[in-house]
């Protein structure tokens, strides 16, 4: 019997390969009709026999497309028209259905391999794209996904592209992306003031500055990178030195090498499944891995005083080719100056990174959504993302809840990202960065844009941090719509309640959350970061929280530990003379005795940075207004992660003179703190849980002073101590408050060591412990909190 039948597909169905799968489907079966791109779905007509359109309606469900995620099927019967072959129809828009937007993929192995092939038309050719790979998201203008609604808008396909795209027989059949050497992107490269074009000598140039010491600025996927050779010292020294960037780490770029391309990363770091699968992936983001043996092969100035060093492969056969010319691996961070977002188009780097890099690879496809590259660690056995990207970013949750209306989040001033929800859908948008700067205000602003405009929905209600400091707070109360302010350390827990949710199928009974982090504007005006709320999104209650203590200097502890160290210390009642020379301790002390720019707080974050302090491995490192002329790792015995001397890299200004005891950036103290400990057994000192009078425990900080200030003890000893302790004070106090399970929060929980810690205690004791593996535990994830929390306050109101 012959039938005929109409379907619509939703779900991240577009620039997947979708309609070619379809098309290739139906001729197997030997089915007429047709699909299109409509809107945010797919949708067609096949007709045959009715026993060759079942079967095609069960595979297209059993083996759609990598990358591909068909949330729903539906189909009914048309009518039979004698159709005679299977065509794909130019997109169409479409007012109904969800839109899902494609990630940016790495090449595939099809396009790696006629990349290298000498007989190829696209031999070396760097934009080399296919209908299952290349830029996606950020090349995109809106869907439905078609050339036109792209970046790839200004080329014009020549006719051996156009024949490669009509031709149902060929892997680019309508791969909107298509290009080749004769009508694609090109590449030009400027430096001296020179410029250089073609893409043959544009690659061995920007090969030569790197063989040469310099610094390659090289616009890549989603943003520009700036690049040097990894393992010349010297070249490090000069980024660091012109990136205003002191100490915080570098990622590492290997070139792709063996059947899995993980050769050369073999070489040099520990890889287990997982790493090697996130490294490998798709998004091909960065991960943080540890390198093999004890000495390191590259330079301790790419992540001074840690144990991991963030690894990458290349992401576009750009960076494949640049990395097989050159012969080895590159530092490639972020192309931008300290504090300000990526660069994304040629004029704009040259404006911004002159004086650092040394010159400028080009090339002439648009970026139409700037992205960082994302961030991943292993913890737990668990790959979790630390920042979201390139490749993985716009995170798209499907919500076991629904919103009534549209709401916008606009998150928090620190690794600030935004968040879109209705229906039953939340999506959390790539990494922003720091709020500080008017460029950092725009990229938000941006942001916000691009969200509403991608997934074509307008925020009718804006959810934001509580705290009336906060850039995204001030922008939220300037708009014309109704606000809901949430608190900072309740939207954690709600992020990760419904993490929960989503990943167990129902909703968890209350929950206990542990939310550690570095500072959040408390319910009482205070500063909390220390703290345990019980309940469920709406009806948090903070029933724990860390003792608290006083910030000598206020904000200007968050950078400099060796306050955080004071304050902890005078709490007490003791005397430290760890503050920098110079320093006149005796009026810091009287400021704080009187409580003047002193503000009490409960963060487990500042604790940490006191732990780091009082053992000495804070960095005596701040650029500020200095213009630095070294930066020396030099100390008493050679600073490494296992040593047990006071040891810290100093940078020095041109006079020679030591600036203060500063961080260069957010949890250097507790990073370092962390990487001392790693490996290393301890005693446990169990700290004390009192009740107070407003019905909360109190955790004690005080006996970790004893360890913390015994130098008879080995540092690593003491700072494994610290950890330890922290980890079952964390399963006694759930055990005190007589739950079964406890979720874990905030950008404390962002440490290998704590976690695995507290996991490993927990299950001593049978205790249930949920760690996010979706959204990011730190404030790369508060966004997705916010919605989820503004919601179910809503709803209990």
């Amino acid at each position: 019997m012959i039938e005929a039948r109409r379907f619509h597909i939703d779900g991240r169905v577009q620039g997947v390969g979708f309609r070619p799968f379809l098309a290739r489907l139906a001729h197997e079966q030997g089915l007429a009709g047709e699909v299109v791109n409509r809107g945010g779905r797919v949708e067609g007509v096949v007709e045959g026999s009715a026993q060759d359109v079942a079967v095609f309606l069960c595979r297209l469900m059993q083996s759609p497309p990598e990358g591909s995620i068909i949330l729903a099927l539906r189909h009914e019967p048309v009518e039979v028209r004698g159709r005679r072959g299977f065509g794909i129809l130019p997109a169409q828009p479409g007012e109904d259905g969800e839109r899902y937007l494609p990630p940016d993929c790495a090449p595939c192995p099809d396009c790696l391999a006629e990349l290298s092939d000498q007989a190829d038309r696209r031999y070396r050719y760097p934009f080399i794209t296919c209908a299952v790979c290349g830029p996606r998201v950020s090349l995109l203008a809106s869907l439905p996904w078609e050339r036109a609604h792209s970046g790839m808008a200004g080329f014009a396909p020549c006719p051996a592209c156009l024949g490669e795209y009509h031709d149902p027989s060929d892997r680019r059949f309508h791969a909107e992306s298509i290009a080749c050497p004769a009508c694609g992107p090109r590449l030009w490269l400027l430096r001296d003031g020179g410029r250089l074009d073609g893409d043959s000598a544009c690659l061995a140039a920007a090969v030569q500055v790197l063989r040469e010491g310099g610094i390659l600025a090289l616009k890549g996927v989603s943003g520009y990178q700036l690049l040097c050779d990894a393992r010349n010292e010297a070249g490090v020294r000069r980024l660091r030195e012109r990136k205003h960037r002191p100490s915080k780490p570098l990622a590492v770029m290997f070139p792709w090498g063996g059947s899995d391309g993980l050769e050369a990363v073999r070489r040099d770091f520990v890889l287990d499944a997982n790493a090697a699968g996130a490294l490998a992936s798709s998004a091909r983001p960065i991960v943080l891995l540890r390198p093999a043996g004890l000495a390191r092969s590259l330079p301790e100035l790419i992540a001074p005083g840690l144990a991991e060093i963030g690894v990458m492969l290349p992401s576009s056969p750009l960076h494949h080719l640049l990395l097989a010319d050159f012969g080895g691996a590159v530092v490639a961070t972020s192309g931008n100056r300290s504090g300000e977002p990526l660069a994304s188009a040629p004029e704009e780097a040259e404006r911004r990174l002159t004086g650092i890099a040394d010159a400028f690879l080009h090339h002439d496809r648009p970026i139409l959504w700037p992205m960082d590259d994302p961030l991943l660690r292993i913890i737990g056995g668990s790959v979790r993302p630390l920042r979201l990207g390139r490749g993985d970013a716009p995170l798209e949750l499907e919500l076991p809840f629904a919103f009534e209306r549209v709401w916008l989040a606009a998150g928090g001033q620190m690794k600030n990202a935004v968040a879109l929800g209705w229906g039953r859908r939340a999506v959390l948008s790539p990494h922003v960065g720091e709020l500080d700067s008017t460029s950092g205000l725009a990229r938000f602003e941006s942001s916000v844009v691009n969200m509403q405009a991608r997934y074509e929905r307008r925020a009718e209600s804006i959810a934001h941090d509580a705290h009336p400091g906060y850039v995204s707070t001030r922008w939220a109360r300037a708009q014309a719509l109704p606000q809901r302010a949430v608190q900072h350390h309740a939207a954690h827990a709600s992020a990760l309640y419904a993490e929960a949710w989503m990943a167990h199928g129902k909703p968890p009974e209350d929950m206990l959350v542990l939310v550690w982090d570095g500072l959040g504007y408390g319910a009482d005006g205070g500063l909390w970061g220390g703290e345990a709320l019980l309940g469920h999104p709406g009806q948090w209650r903070r029933v724990a929280s860390l003792r608290p203590f006083r910030l000598p200097g206020g904000e200007r502890a968050a950078r400099e530990a060796w306050r955080c160290a004071c304050g902890l210390c005078w709490e007490a009642g003791r005397d430290w003379g760890g503050a920098p020379e110079g320093m006149d301790t005796e009026l810091l002390h009287a400021a704080w005795a009187r409580g003047l720019n002193a503000p009490l707080t409960s963060s487990m974050g500042r604790l940490f940075d006191a732990a780091a302090a009082l053992l000495g491995l804070c960095p005596r490192a701040s650029y500020g207004a200095i213009a630095p002329a070294q930066i020396s790792l030099e100390c008493r015995s050679g600073f490494s992660p296992t040593c047990r001397h006071e040891c810290r890299p100093t940078i020095a200004d041109k006079a020679g003179r030591i600036n203060s005891y500063s961080a260069s950036y957010e949890g250097e103290a507790a990073m370092r703190l962390e990487t001392v400990a790693a490996g290393h057994g301890a005693d446990v000192h169990p700290l004390e849980l009192a009740w107070r009078q407003e019905d909360i425990l109190r955790l004690d900080w005080m006996p970790l002073l004893d360890v913390l200030l015994d130098v008879r003890c080995p540092l690593a000893e003491r700072a494994a101590c610290f950890h330890a302790s922290l980890a079952r004070a964390a399963v006694c106090l759930a055990r005190e408050l007589g739950v079964a399970r406890v979720g874990l929060s905030g950008g404390v929980m962002q440490n290998r060591l704590l976690v695995e810690t507290i996991h490993a205690e927990a299950a001593r004791v049978g205790l249930q412990v949920f760690s996010p593996a979706r959204v990011p535990v730190n404030d790369a994830g508060l966004a997705f909190g916010q919605l989820v929390e503004a919601h179910f306050m809503e709803c209990s109101v």
